[in-house]
């Protein structure tokens, strides 16, 4: 039985502290977790664009093949943290040298890890044998893909600081050539082409939410941004995914679902919690500000003429159609449908319903929010809006669970 742990949580969010760029002049700080995020965005877009041919099976295995490949990558590049990049990928062209890394990685992430089942921890044991025997899978290509422009990407915010750096045209040269061996895959061209393009500017807008920092009027360590939010959301989504046994496309939709779940906040900014429920009627107010600005300035941007897909299956996980992304839903002949969550865990947990929760990503939020209060407070940063934003979310939780194995408030209760 898989089950959740306070040392998988705080692993997934240890990526807050960790700087990339750290050799190079920067305009702010670089974290891995807003990286990561950028990455699974541009992953999600060049899955939907490569799997329009497959069999609903084939696309539902193509999209958990890349769902944990990203978040196996990313824990093992939690564990090599202090592994320059030039120096990984040396070691990572030497199959004998990588494959003791990873043995170490592995043996590093097991007791955080394992308690998510044997699944779970056998499928990590997989992705990386296959990394080693260097198979190219099209999971692993998209995956490819996505970390060369989401880091290109990143790299472009600091290339005009270092001029004087020698290493910066190799490394543009790099991240072209990478990106230019992957051009045989749908929708990389119009990434690698950036803003131009309606699927890189797209891209490119997604990026900006790691410019918005949350909790912007209460000093913290770490600080977070909306875009690192998203993906530690995604990642608990998944992770409670396995833990209550939702099938593979529910796991997905969860994941992509947390992922994007503060995507408005392009818009909107980070609007706190307080200032939404203090005044009646404006979180109600402000949901209506935020549809009708995601028609006119991020789906407009993909055109539901062009990117049709694109645009239904995102309003799907912003939860357009039934009002709030925090709905439990199905699709049923192309449409929304809320279910309740007894429905979720009994007839609708196929993958032929496209399922995805509501209560179980609310729960999540407010868990990574937990995080960031918990961590700062622990770092020594101490004033009223972490210890109430503590406070309140133990309150919330501390009677309620999901299955008999998933009780929030015992998780909480291991913060103590």
């Amino acid at each position: 039985m898989a089950s959740i742990r306070k040392g998988l949580l705080q692993l997934v969010f240890s990526g807050s502290f960790m700087k990339r760029w750290n050799d190079k002049m920067r305009p702010m700080e670089l974290v891995e977790v807003d990286k990561q995020a950028h990455k699974m965005i541009a992953a999600w877009l060049l899955f939907e664009l490569n799997s329009q041919d497959l069999s609903p099976e084939d696309k539902a295995a193509l999209g958990e093949d890349i769902v944990r490949g990203g978040i196996f990558d990313y824990l093992y590049r939690l564990v090599i943290t202090d592994i320059k990049p030039p120096i990984f990928y040396q070691i990572k062209a030497n199959p004998a040298h990588y494959e003791k890394l990873t043995t170490w990685v592995l043996n590093e992430l097991q007791p955080r890890v394992q308690p998510l089942g044997k699944d779970f921890w056998d499928a990590m044991q997989t992705h990386f044998e296959r990394q080693v025997r260097r198979d190219e899978s099209l999971a692993s290509r998209i995956l490819d893909a996505a970390h060369l422009f989401a880091s290109r990407w990143e790299f472009h915010l600091i290339r005009d600081l270092n001029q004087w750096d020698e290493e910066m045209d190799e490394i543009e040269d790099n991240f072209r050539t990478g990106l230019e061996a992957h051009l045989d895959l749908a929708g990389v061209r119009q990434l690698l082409e950036g803003p131009s393009t309606r699927l890189g500017r797209f891209a490119f807008m997604c990026g900006r939410l790691r410019f918005q920092k949350r909790w912007s009027q209460t000093p913290r360590i770490p600080e977070t941004s909306v875009l690192g939010h998203m993906f530690i959301v995604a990642c608990l989504a998944y992770f409670f995914s396995i833990a209550v046994g939702a099938c593979p496309v529910r796991r997905q939709n969860n994941f992509y679902a947390g992922l994007f779940h503060d995507i408005p906040e392009l818009l909107t900014r980070d609007i706190i919690s307080p200032v939404k429920s203090s005044v009646q009627g404006i979180g109600d107010l402000i949901r209506e500000y935020e549809g009708r600005e995601l028609e006119l300035r991020l789906f407009s941007i993909l055109d539901r003429s062009v990117y049709t897909d694109l645009v239904d299956r995102l309003s799907y996980f912003l939860g357009i159609e039934v009002g709030s992304e925090f709905e439990a839903t199905i699709l049923q002949d192309g449409t929304a449908r809320i279910v309740s969550w007894e429905q979720l865990q009994g007839r609708y947990n196929q993958d032929a319903f496209c399922p995805k929760d509501g209560h179980m990503l609310k729960i999540c939020d407010h868990l990574a929010a937990f995080l960031e209060a918990y961590t700062a407070l622990s770092n020594g940063i101490t004033n009223a809006h972490l210890q109430q934003a503590s406070w309140r979310i133990r309150n919330l939780y501390q009677n309620q669970s999901l299955t008999d194995d998933l009780h929030i408030g015992a998780l909480l209760a291991d913060f103590d």
